[in-house]
């Protein structure tokens, strides 16, 4: 008995000391740094006992659930949004469930509902050049698509259809009632629509979007019933395995701590509920046949020149560049923003902006401008906002010699520098500015600035040596020294009513 009573005394102070070595190491754990709730409240029991609350009333299970097989990145923080990369031109599936409960929506009970499944655009800036930036990409790749369904590998799916006008969009019939999957393709990858395109570019990103509807009373399938959509990177061909190799090795060499702050990657990608995707587009739909589509690609195929209409110096009566009635001031309304854009040959972008002022434009940058209208039609926007205008190949300067004149050499050298006729009137002359090297370009441009009937000049000559008529061909042209100063009169042909024009 006393064996026993002593065996009793030993144990009972063993878990007692043990109970105090429990407790000693609270206060140091507490003090050794600072006290954080959120640490606290991040704990798995916490979550558990949080996910384990009463829903509220007001909010309800979404009717329908998509989900992808595909793997979403490890490296996604917390409570950052899932990205999941994709191989271009790949199937991947998207389970359709139906996730009512009993009796929810028994209006759809044994009917059929449309889905539409997108890819779209994650970048909000690319949202609102949408149209251009899909418009540029068939221009480049005519007879694709950016999104084709796997017809062989679905399952449940009646009615696919596909609209040419719409690249980027799929849509089907299914039966919630029974198993339905949509095996989806993506034919477009994130970097084609980067702004420069030297290697090594971070792609844009994407969404992967499913709107569903039912019936209306028409029989149309436009009521809507549920829309969600996941973040996606779109890799070439097995692109997208080494993408989630290399997050995956980032992630292992972290520390616990770290690995903490990161998200999971799932096997599958569960689609989140979102707003519906807008059935009319919001940024403008281009109407016009001769506006070429812009999109963003290597610079040496989107560079575009403006006609001399427009960017050129207006080279009428003394050859002046642009007026400043022509440029976008900063005190213009939003109607004559509007105005200014369809003067200027960008009809595509008034609904853009149709909401900017002349200073609201004119306060974008050109990577702004780029961004939004491509890289082509954004850097002539810029120039024009600026009144940059293309610079002439040749600027020469003329002076028409007055009738009963006759200069000698050296008074042609005194009238060049500024020197006076015998009237005592100074000689004035005019610029002129050559777009192109030839012989018909002087004779045009003479005519516009004097005023001279273009088809009534036969010639136009040079005046050489000892007197010389050299005719002035396009060769003569390309060899002529800019800014070179020149006198001309006008001589009368014979029986034709024409004249020809000698440059002194």
């Amino acid at each position: 008995m006393a064996w026993v009573l002593k065996m009793d005394e030993v144990i009972e102070s063993g878990l007692v000391h043990d109970f105090d070595a429990s407790l000693s190491g609270i206060g140091q754990e507490l003090g050794a740094g600072a006290y954080s709730m959120s640490d606290v409240l991040a704990l798995p029991i916490f979550k558990q006992e949080d996910s384990s609350l009463p829903l509220d009333d007001e909010t309800k299970n979404p009717p329908f659930q998509y989900v992808m097989c595909a793997a979403t990145s490890p490296a996604v923080k917390l409570h950052d949004e899932t990205l999941t990369y994709l191989n271009q031109g790949q199937s991947y599936e998207i389970r359709m469930l139906d996730n009512r409960k009993m009796g929810d929506m028994p209006e759809i009970t044994g009917k059929l509902v449309k889905s539409i499944i997108r890819v779209v655009f994650h970048d909000r800036r690319l949202q609102y050049t949408e149209h251009q930036q899909l418009e540029g990409w068939k221009w480049n790749r005519p007879g694709d698509r950016l999104l084709d369904l796997d017809i062989p590998m679905s399952v449940g799916i009646i009615d696919t259809r596909t609209n040419p006008s719409q690249l980027n969009a799929v849509e089907f019939l299914w039966d919630p009632a029974k198993r339905t999957s949509a095996f989806i393709q993506v034919h477009c990858i994130s970097t084609e629509f980067t702004p420069r395109k030297h290697g090594g570019e971070k792609g844009v990103p994407f969404r992967i979007q499913v709107d569903t509807f039912k019936q209306n009373e028409n029989g149309e399938y436009t009521d809507h019933l549920h829309s969600a959509s996941c973040q996606i990177k779109v890799f070439k061909p097995k692109g997208a395995d080494r993408k989630q190799k290399t997050d995956r090795e980032k992630m292992e060499k972290r520390t616990a701590h770290e690995k903490e702050k990161y998200q999971p990657s799932y096997d599958t990608t569960i689609l989140t509920e979102c707003s519906p995707w807008p059935d009319t587009p919001t940024t403008y739909v281009n109407n016009s046949p001769s506006t070429a589509p812009t999109f963003t690609s290597p610079p040496q195929s989107t560079c575009s020149v403006p006609d001399s209409n427009s960017s050129s110096p207006n080279h009428q009566g003394d050859g002046v560049s642009q007026t400043s009635s022509e440029q976008l001031q900063p005190s213009a309304t939003t109607q004559e923003t509007q105005q200014w854009l369809l003067k200027n040959r960008f009809s595509s972008y008034t609904r853009l902006f149709s909401n900017f002022s002349g200073a609201d434009l004119l306060k974008l940058t050109k990577e702004d401008l780029v961004q939004i209208c491509g890289a082509a039609d954004g850097i002539r926007l810029y120039n024009s906002l600026k009144s940059r205008s293309v610079r002439p190949r040749l600027t020469i300067y003329v002076c028409q010699e007055q009738p009963g004149s006759s200069l000698l050499q050296g008074q042609q050298q005194a009238a060049g520098s500024g020197a006076e006729n015998g009237s005592g009137t100074p000689y004035v002359y005019h610029a002129i500015y050559l777009e192109e090297m030839v012989a018909s370009e002087v004779a045009r441009k003479l005519a516009l600035v004097f005023n001279i009937p273009f088809h009534q000049i036969n010639q136009v000559y040079r005046q050489g040596p000892t007197g010389i008529h050299i005719l002035v061909s396009d060769q003569m042209v390309q060899n002529f020294q800019d800014e070179s100063c020149f006198l001309f009169s006008t001589v009368k042909v014979e029986n034709s009513g024409g004249i020809h024009i000698i440059l002194k």
